[in-house]
């Protein structure tokens, strides 16, 4: 039997229907690769004052120093007028910046054009978003990033795995999961679903397509090897590794400021200035995601030149060792996802479930409500200046 094409398989925004617009800062100083950086950037925007204040923080007409805001979920941040505002920086929390790139935000309302509140109260330790890409169909960049931290990319729908904190109520169409466990004949979990979706998904003209497999042998080699992408995405836990004992090392030291990033194909040697780092295999080099070649907009984001006198421009005066071992991990991460037992395996052949079993099944179309946030607010949040939000 052929395999499933795109046109017969459901819409991973049929499967996953709740999602949220990525965050909009508005401003890019909010954000760093380093979170000293922050810190300085936050206490030289509070030591300005008036006209010089407004200045740094580069107002928009969602945002500007003047306006009240309320308090983002989790309590971060204050809720006064940022004009008047004193006190301590809000501390850094891990965010994913750009595709494969982590960095650090300051979690302050006043600071964020469009912050996404829906998506805070449900970011907790069990909590996994799928970002889409925006790939296009025919190429090698992956059309779904999966990660436990708050995503900042852009342009792609952000779909968290679970409506609420604590891993509660799976954003997925309602009564899949049993119409899958009835096709396979076991149930998978959430998780399950998630990782054959990393596996399988391919872009299409409305969005990321996944095909679905009826085959149970098909659907657990199918989850194993998105399982094994989870795990490279997320980055978490035990640091992974080249197979075979190939381990990149820093073979020349990195210098303090370095300007230029080159890779040499026959010595498999990344090149930062006159320092070195080896091997690289080139699947890790050419891997592309978002702009480009992710370790081109990793290595750019750490060294374009800021403008004199902006908040951007503070920065650390030299490479931070945290960031030789963030590239060292990087690059093998990128090199097993392109490995062949990490790369998406063809459209499955055999027993499917497509879109219109689905329809049959009542599962499609989803209710509209699956479309939105579930409320999930048990506690009240603080509004501007200190009020509290009836929500």
């Amino acid at each position: 039997m052929p395999g499933v094409t795109l046109d017969d398989a459901p819409l991973l925004a049929d499967l996953m229907p709740w999602s949220v617009a990525p965050p909009r800062l508005g401003r890019g100083w909010p954000a760093a690769p380093d979170a000293a950086s922050l810190k300085a950037r936050w206490h030289a925007l509070l030591a300005a004052e008036g006209p010089d204040r407004a200045a740094l923080f580069q107002p928009t007409r969602s945002r500007t120093p003047s306006m009240a805001v309320g308090q983002l979920p989790g309590g971060a941040g204050g809720t006064e007028r940022l004009v008047r505002a004193a006190g301590p920086c809000p501390e850094p929390v891990r965010v994913l910046a750009a595709p494969f790139d982590e960095q650090w935000l300051i979690p302050d309302h006043r600071l964020i054009d469009a912050a996404r509140p829906e998506l805070w109260r449900v970011a907790d330790e069990r909590q996994v978003f799928a970002v889409e890409t925006g790939a296009a169909p025919g190429g090698a960049e992956p059309p779904l990033l999966a990660t436990s931290l708050l995503p900042l990319t852009r342009p792609g729908r952000i779909r968290p795995l679970y409506r609420r904190p604590g891993g509660a109520e799976p954003n997925l169409a309602p009564g899949l999961l049993e119409h899958l466990a009835a096709r396979l004949g076991q149930a998978p979990e959430p998780v399950d679903v998630l990782a054959w979706t990393l596996a399988a998904a391919r872009p299409g003209p409305h969005g990321p397509a996944v095909p679905l497999t009826a085959d149970a042998a098909l659907w657990a080699r199918g989850v194993r090897a998105g399982r094994r992408t989870l795990w490279l995405m997320l980055r978490d836990g035990e640091r992974p590794r080249l197979p075979g004992g190939r381990r990149p090392y820093v073979r020349a030291p990195l210098p303090g400021r370095p300007l230029t990033l080159r890779y040499d194909h026959d010595e498999e040697t990344l090149h930062l200035d006159e320092g070195r780092i080896s091997p690289v295999p080139a699947a890790a080099w050419e891997f592309t995601a978002g702009a480009g070649r992710v370790l081109e907009q990793w290595f750019a984001a750490r060294t374009a030149e800021a403008p004199p006198g902006t908040l951007a421009a503070i920065r650390p005066a030299a490479w931070p060792q945290a960031w030789t071992s963030e590239l060292l991990e990087l690059i093998t991460v990128l090199a097993l996802l392109a490995e062949p037992a990490g790369r998406r395996p063809e459209p499955p052949a055999g027993p499917q479930v497509t879109a219109a079993d689905l329809r049959a099944a009542g599962v499609l179309p989803v209710a509209a409500a699956a479309r939105r946030p579930a409320s999930v607010l048990d506690h009240p949040e603080e509004g501007p200046e200190g009020q509290f939000a009836l929500l």
